[in-house]
Formats: structure tokens, sequence, C-alpha cells
């Protein structure tokens, strides 16, 4: 992770302080991670059995994708139970989630209940008043901006952003007033790459210096 990122205050869930959150799956990335969380969610209905393999791999805390835009309501509820009872710090449930399903998260699970934001549009009161703990600030090129709007709004609001791919924009979110940030790793092809590039070269000055 980059070292950037421990400039961060962090959120202090459960007694761990949380600066780092890796943004993945894949579970050789999420075994090999210096992070100090890593949050779950993909663009698929949340499954039972994908959240059992990431938390019997994972070494760090997991915030859990629950759903909230396509799956709402019971299943929400279900899979949310289900994060808790595998150890997940927080459950995480996407922007377009009605008020119904946030009250009904929150009244079965006592891990904090964290909102993905990804406009400056959203408006957080009715969803803080339902149970919202925590926000995760997904904006794209927009995620600084709105992170300066919801820190004034909400001066005390703990809230995760992502942080892009540089130095640079982590420090932007950061000093916009981020908690915490999430970071999208190198894909495992991208990490193969690199290494196969240096076994090839390996080989190549083994053949020169062997023939």
């Amino acid at each position: 992770m980059p070292e950037i990122i421990h400039q961060a205050s962090g959120i202090i869930i459960l007694g761990k302080r949380i600066r780092s959150i890796i943004f993945s799956t894949d579970m050789a990335i999420i075994k090999n991670t210096n992070a100090d969380a890593v949050i779950a969610v993909y663009p698929f209905t949340p499954h039972p059995a994908i959240m059992q393999g990431i938390s019997m791999v994972a070494d760090i805390p997991v915030f859990a994708g629950v759903g909230g835009g396509l799956t709402h309501g019971q299943r929400s509820v279900n899979i949310s139970l289900f994060a808790e009872s595998l150890g997940s710090i927080g459950v995480v449930i996407n922007a377009p989630t009605p008020i119904e399903t946030i009250k009904a998260v929150n009244q079965v699970v006592d891990i904090p209940l964290i909102l993905t934001v990804v406009t400056e549009q959203t408006d957080l009161k009715p969803r803080l008043a339902a149970g919202v703990d925590i926000v995760n600030i997904s904006g794209g090129k927009n995620t600084t901006s709105i992170v300066r709007q919801v820190r004034r709004n909400y001066p005390e609001l703990p809230i995760i952003a992502t942080g892009g791919k540089s130095d640079e924009t982590i420090e932007e979110v950061i000093a916009a007033g981020a908690n915490a940030v999430t970071y999208t790793p190198p894909t495992n092809g991208e990490l193969f790459s690199k290494k196969m590039a240096l076994y090839r070269k390996q080989e190549i000055e083994r053949t020169k210096n062997n023939p």
C-alpha cells in the first residue's frame, strides 16, 4: 500500500485503527497485502460463498458488500447477518439503497453500516438518521470535492474515500477530510507480467553465461 496513506487519521473500529483499505476480491492479493483492511464489494449479487471464501483467506479485517442497489430488502438483511457471523467489521451498502433497507440492516447487526456515496447530490441526513455510521466516498474525479463537502457538513462523520492511483490524489482526499483511504491494487495479471519479465531477463543472462 502507498506509504502516504499513513498520513490519514484513521477510523477506530473494534479497537483497531483503520487507515489503508485494499479494494479487491482477489484472494491471492488479499492474502499478500499490508493494508489495514479489505473492502470486498463487487458488481454482482452478494453471495455467501464469496463472502465466506474471503473471510477465510483474509488476515485483516473485512468490510463486506451486502448490496443495496439491485439487491436490497430482506436479502441484504440476511447477507448482513451472515457477514457479521463471519467476523466482518462492517457492512457496505450501495448508493441506491432504500432507506427502509438501511433501517432493516441497522436493526439486526451491531457492526458499522457503511454507505457508498457516489455524487454530491446524495442527501445524507435521512441515511444517517436511518443508521449509517460511516460513508465510503467513491465519486471518480469528483471524489475530493465530495469529501470536502461532506466533511464541511458533518465534521465528526467517519469518511472513507477512494484515493486514486497516485500519491498526489491520495494526499488530496486526506487533506479534504478522509479518515481512511481505499486503494485498488495491480491485478494478478499485472503483477505476474512484471515477474515474468524478470524471469525472461534472468533466463537470457543465464544462457549467455552458460552457452
